[in-house]
């Protein structure tokens, strides 16, 4: 196994050590033309084999970092490998935005875009949904661009790494803002159950930060606030108290231990959009990872019998957990979307590197919020069984006759995709 690539965490060792980084597009069409199997890699974020292959791995990371921002269309074409983190500060300098951030900056845009991670907000689509084109080399070398509206698109999106290798994305964008962002403390966790309207609705992008512990240091609340004419805040918005808490008097990491310093800048004080919506500043690696991931997204309408399903299994959560977050996002039309369909509520788990003690509690926690549809995030450790998956995505068989049809003889295929996608 020596020498092959691993992923960020370094808890899966692919299985190829063949890795491609091609500097041209061109030379990723000859790759993928007479490749027998490959599989992009973005930025190695997932946690699970979903990127694994046993022929090429191919990176887009070496692709000429294109950003053409068509300021009259409110669209920007950005390349695949691109980082989030890097995009935004050229959408700032030109006074647009994009409407949602993930936790992250370090992500590319073409990774999180087909795996649907998404940021978080009431009224936010995940990162995907700002996807209007892309640009995808196809089974046998072609490069092809699909748009919204055409019959393909809304499976082609989040297409899990099993249509092609995604080369350029066309992003929406929307005037740049500014956000001001307030951190709350020792919120009790029935206030967060009774109160859960309240706090997501209090601002641009909410996250609560708990422990599942009852009686422990309560659950804190990160209310991210647009602050030029976009938001007021009906709650918390830097009150001395709220719920029970207290308004944070220093800046906090979300990870207990971890150097505050790593956080983007909280206390209230305005800043631009792409430097308060994710949790981690870009100039930092936000853990050492060491560390797995796992993430169940549920309907919002499920949300308090939810709570409490996974709160029952807080004594067995808390030993084996950095921390968790819960955050919400509207629904939208993309076929492998988590949110498809249906406003959501994601339930995050960042726990210790132990698979051995970690998975037993991430297969409880599926059995907990099974009654409630929960979907597994694509890129995160699960264990719900393929009949299961099948079941929670409406348009799971639509899906599958387009990897067939874009992959007749399996070129893009893993372990992964045979899993949950049978040929």
């Amino acid at each position: 196994m020596a020498g092959r690539p691993e992923n960020w965490a370094h808890n899966v060792v692919f299985s190829t050590d063949r890795m491609e980084r091609p500097s041209q597009v061109g030379q990723l069409q000859e790759i993928v033309g007479r490749a027998p199997r490959v599989r992009a890699l973005g930025s190695a974020h997932s946690f699970n084999r979903i990127a694994d292959t046993t022929g090429v791995l191919l990176s887009t990371a070496a692709l000429p970092p294109v950003v053409e921002i068509d300021k009259e269309r409110s669209r920007v074409r950005v390349a695949a490998g691109v980082r989030y983190g890097d995009l935004v500060q050229r959408l700032w300098a030109e006074g647009f935005a994009l409407h949602n951030l993930g936790s992250l900056p370090h992500i590319s845009v073409a990774g999180a875009c087909t795996t649907a991670t998404h940021g978080s907000g009431d009224a936010n689509g995940n990162l995907a949904t700002a996807v209007a084109a892309l640009e995808i080399v196809t089974a046998d070398g072609q490069l092809t661009r699909l748009r919204r509206g055409e019959p393909d698109f809304a499976g082609a999106v989040v297409g899990l790494g099993g249509l092609g290798v995604v080369t350029a994305l066309e992003l929406e964008m929307v005037p740049a803002f500014q956000v001001a962002q307030y951190v709350y403390e020792g919120i009790p966790a029935g206030q967060v159950v009774s109160h859960f309207e309240e706090i997501f609705s209090s601002g641009y992008s909410v996250s609560v930060f708990t422990d599942w512990l009852a009686g422990g240091d309560g659950a804190k609340v990160w209310q991210k606030l647009r602050v030029d004419g976009g938001d007021t805040a009906t709650a918390g918005g830097g009150a001395a108290r709220w719920l029970g808490g207290r308004l944070a008097d220093g800046p906090r990491n979300p990870v207990p231990g971890m150097p505050a310093g790593n956080a983007t800048e909280q206390l209230g004080v305005p800043g631009a959009w792409h430097e308060r919506l994710p949790h981690f500043r870009l100039a930092f690696t936000p853990s050492s990872g060491e560390e797995l991931q796992s993430e169940h997204l549920i309907p919002r309408s499920s949300i308090g019998p939810a709570l409490e399903a996974v709160a029952a299994l807080g004594d067995r959560i808390s030993p084996i957990l950095q921390i968790s977050e819960i955050r919400t996002m509207t629904a939208d039309d993309l076929w492998m979307s988590m949110a498809y369909q249906r406003d959501t509520v994601g339930f995050h788990f960042t726990w210790v590197k132990d698979e051995a003690a970690v998975m037993p509690v991430v297969t409880a926690i599926e059995a907990a919020l099974a009654p409630f549809a929960a979907r597994p995030h694509w890129g995160k450790v699960f264990t719900t069984p393929p009949e299961v998956v099948r079941d929670l995505y409406p348009r799971w068989a639509e899906f599958g006759s387009l990897l067939r049809r874009y992959d007749p003889d399996g070129k893009f295929r893993n372990d992964f995709m045979d899993r949950y996608f049978p040929a």
